[in-house]
Protein backbone atom coordinates (compact mmCIF):
# COMPACT_ATOMS: atom_id res chain seq x y z
CA UNK A 1 0.00 0.00 0.00
CA UNK A 2 3.03 2.75 0.80
CA UNK A 3 4.66 1.36 -1.93
CA UNK A 4 1.25 2.58 -4.11
CA UNK A 5 0.81 5.75 -2.66
CA UNK A 6 4.77 6.60 -2.91
CA UNK A 7 4.50 5.80 -7.03
CA UNK A 8 1.80 8.13 -7.31
CA UNK A 9 3.03 10.60 -5.16
CA UNK A 10 6.58 10.30 -7.42
CA UNK A 11 4.51 10.52 -11.01
CA UNK A 12 2.20 13.69 -9.91
CA UNK A 13 5.16 15.29 -8.06
CA UNK A 14 7.96 17.25 -8.72
CA UNK A 15 9.79 15.65 -5.82
CA UNK A 16 12.24 13.31 -6.48
CA UNK A 17 12.02 9.75 -4.97
CA UNK A 18 14.17 10.06 -2.24
CA UNK A 19 12.07 13.24 -1.18
CA UNK A 20 8.69 10.88 -1.51
CA UNK A 21 10.41 8.01 0.76
CA UNK A 22 12.12 10.97 3.33
CA UNK A 23 8.15 12.19 3.92
CA UNK A 24 6.87 8.35 4.26
CA UNK A 25 9.62 7.73 6.60
CA UNK A 26 8.93 10.76 8.89
CA UNK A 27 5.00 10.30 9.00
CA UNK A 28 5.45 6.78 9.95
CA UNK A 29 7.66 8.49 13.05
CA UNK A 30 5.32 10.87 14.22
CA UNK A 31 2.20 8.09 13.99
CA UNK A 32 4.58 5.79 15.83
CA UNK A 33 5.07 7.95 18.10
CA UNK A 34 1.46 9.52 18.62
CA UNK A 35 0.54 5.85 19.01
CA UNK A 36 3.06 4.47 21.40
CA UNK A 37 2.15 8.24 23.76
CA UNK A 38 -1.56 7.05 24.03
CA UNK A 39 -0.46 3.77 25.62
CA UNK A 40 -1.31 3.81 29.07
CA UNK A 41 1.72 2.24 31.40
CA UNK A 42 -0.31 -0.72 32.47
CA UNK A 43 -0.45 -2.09 28.60
CA UNK A 44 2.87 -1.23 28.13
CA UNK A 45 4.60 -4.20 28.87
CA UNK A 46 2.20 -6.34 26.94
CA UNK A 47 2.61 -4.61 23.79
CA UNK A 48 6.48 -4.40 24.00
CA UNK A 49 6.14 -8.21 24.37
CA UNK A 50 4.38 -8.17 21.06
CA UNK A 51 6.64 -5.49 19.04
CA UNK A 52 9.18 -8.35 19.78
CA UNK A 53 7.82 -10.13 16.80
CA UNK A 54 7.22 -7.22 14.68
CA UNK A 55 10.89 -6.29 15.07
CA UNK A 56 12.00 -9.73 14.49
CA UNK A 57 10.34 -9.58 11.22
CA UNK A 58 12.08 -6.27 10.52
CA UNK A 59 15.95 -7.93 11.81
CA UNK A 60 14.83 -10.34 8.90
CA UNK A 61 13.84 -7.36 6.61
CA UNK A 62 16.88 -5.40 7.09
CA UNK A 63 19.35 -8.70 6.55
CA UNK A 64 17.84 -8.97 3.05
CA UNK A 65 18.27 -5.54 2.57
CA UNK A 66 21.80 -5.40 4.43
CA UNK A 67 22.75 -8.81 1.84
CA UNK A 68 21.81 -7.36 -1.38
CA UNK A 69 24.21 -5.55 -1.88
CA UNK A 70 22.99 -3.70 -4.20
CA UNK A 71 24.66 -0.38 -3.69
CA UNK A 72 26.27 1.16 -0.13
CA UNK A 73 23.30 3.03 0.78
CA UNK A 74 21.19 0.20 0.97
CA UNK A 75 23.44 -1.43 3.24
CA UNK A 76 23.91 1.10 5.65
CA UNK A 77 20.39 1.47 6.15
CA UNK A 78 20.16 -2.43 6.39
CA UNK A 79 22.75 -2.39 8.65
CA UNK A 80 21.23 0.34 11.15
CA UNK A 81 17.85 -1.25 10.89
CA UNK A 82 19.31 -4.01 12.01
CA UNK A 83 21.24 -2.76 14.77
CA UNK A 84 18.04 -0.81 16.13
CA UNK A 85 15.28 -3.28 15.41
CA UNK A 86 18.19 -5.94 17.79
CA UNK A 87 18.31 -3.30 20.32
CA UNK A 88 14.56 -3.32 20.70
CA UNK A 89 13.93 -7.05 20.54
CA UNK A 90 16.69 -7.52 23.74
CA UNK A 91 15.03 -4.49 25.34
CA UNK A 92 11.95 -5.90 25.05
CA UNK A 93 13.47 -8.91 26.53
CA UNK A 94 15.11 -7.66 29.22
CA UNK A 95 11.54 -5.87 30.18
CA UNK A 96 9.82 -8.53 29.85
CA UNK A 97 11.87 -10.55 32.06
CA UNK A 98 11.84 -7.86 34.78
CA UNK A 99 8.04 -7.97 34.27
CA UNK A 100 7.97 -11.89 35.15
CA UNK A 101 10.13 -11.78 37.90
CA UNK A 102 8.03 -9.44 39.78
CA UNK A 103 5.78 -12.05 40.22
CA UNK A 104 7.91 -14.89 41.72
CA UNK A 105 7.73 -16.20 44.86
CA UNK A 106 10.86 -15.35 46.74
Amino acid sequence: MIDLLAQAAQQHSVLGPLSVHLVVFLLAILLGFEVIAKVPATLHTPLMSGSNAISGISIVGALLIAGLGEGWVKYVFGFLAMVFATINVVGGFVVTDRMLAMFKRK
